[in-house]
């Protein structure tokens, strides 16, 4: 009897501290798991998108939600607290309504934007002053630049896009695009322009391929190389905005988007430039200045 009445003890010991050591257990191999979402610029949602899932592959249980819906979608939901991470093509100061005071600026990339046609019309190269007459309306025919006998046709970023800031900008000098089609995707203006006769519009590096023909202006090539030496005009930082400093999972994604690998490969293969190659910087403004040491 006190030979059982021992082992009954030693089980119920056993029991007790087993239960407690598997709970133990359990506990420490369970990732906590960590969710943020990021909102905004579609010119750099690819680039948001490839690196978050290389992140979350090494990352077990963590999670990056990424979408789109253009810069100023991306500042406003950033500054309201909504999200963790707000994309943008402008700075925070570009945008009216936005406080960028109380926001902190992370330059990720830099992405240059292109015009870009159906590969119908015959025309390939525009001067500059042709592209402001074309999206102002006051070329209205392919044939009036050497081009088909084919009606223009005008597709537009919505007004909220960083993308469309930026190409009036520094592609129309400060004009503002005649009233046309509006679509608040990239990827969707890529797919109308190359299936509709006589398009013309405009996208990131990131987005051109073989469905669409870019289009040189002022005999210069829209390249990354002509982008870091400011040959190529029309080009914009992308920002990663954050509410305050980053914190747990922000502030580990955005020192990855910074890593050698994103840096030298990632980017490369998706169109985007690094800020550290540029020769040139640009101030919120638009004030161009040389880079210290080059």
């Amino acid at each position: 009897m006190r030979k059982q009445t021992l082992i009954n003890i030693c089980i119920g010991i056993l029991l007790v501290f087993g239960v407690g050591y598997a709970y133990t257990t359990r506990n420490s191999s369970e990732t906590t798991g960590e969710s943020i979402t990021a909102v905004g610029s579609t010119a750099l949602q690819p680039l948001v998108e490839a690196a978050s899932e290389e992140y979350i592959a090494s990352h077990p249980g963590m999670f990056i939600n990424v979408q789109g819906g253009g810069s100023g979608t991306g500042l406003s939901q950033i500054e309201s607290g909504a999200v963790q991470m707000g994309n943008s093509d402008l700075f925070a100061e570009e945008k009216s309504g936005i406080n960028s005071q109380k926001l902190v600026d992370h330059r990720v990339a830099v992405v240059g934007v292109a015009p870009i046609v159906n590969k119908d019309t015959g025309v390939r190269s525009l001067t500059t002053n042709q592209l402001i007459k074309v999206f102002t309306g006051k070329i209205t025919n392919w044939q009036q630049l050497g081009g088909k006998n084919i009606p223009v046709t005008l597709i537009n970023r919505s007004q909220g896009s960083g993308t469309r800031v930026t190409f009036e900008e520094y592609g129309l000098k400060g004009k503002e695009s005649a009233v046309a089609q509006e679509q608040d995707s990239s990827g969707t203006v890529r797919q109308i322009v190359s299936t509709t006769p006589g398009a013309i519009s405009y996208v990131a590096f990131g987005y051109l391929n073989k469905s669409v023909a870019s289009v040189k202006l002022n005999g210069v090539a829209p390249t990354a190389a002509n982008v870091k030496n400011n040959r190529w005009k029309i080009w914009s930082y992308e920002h990663i905005y954050t509410n305050g400093q980053p914190k747990g999972l922000t502030k580990s994604f955005l020192s990855f988007l910074n890593s050698r690998h994103i840096q030298k490969e990632l980017f490369q293969k998706l169109g985007y430039i690094s800020v550290n190659d540029m020769q040139y910087q640009r101030s919120w403004d638009g004030n161009i200045s040389k880079e210290v040491g080059e």
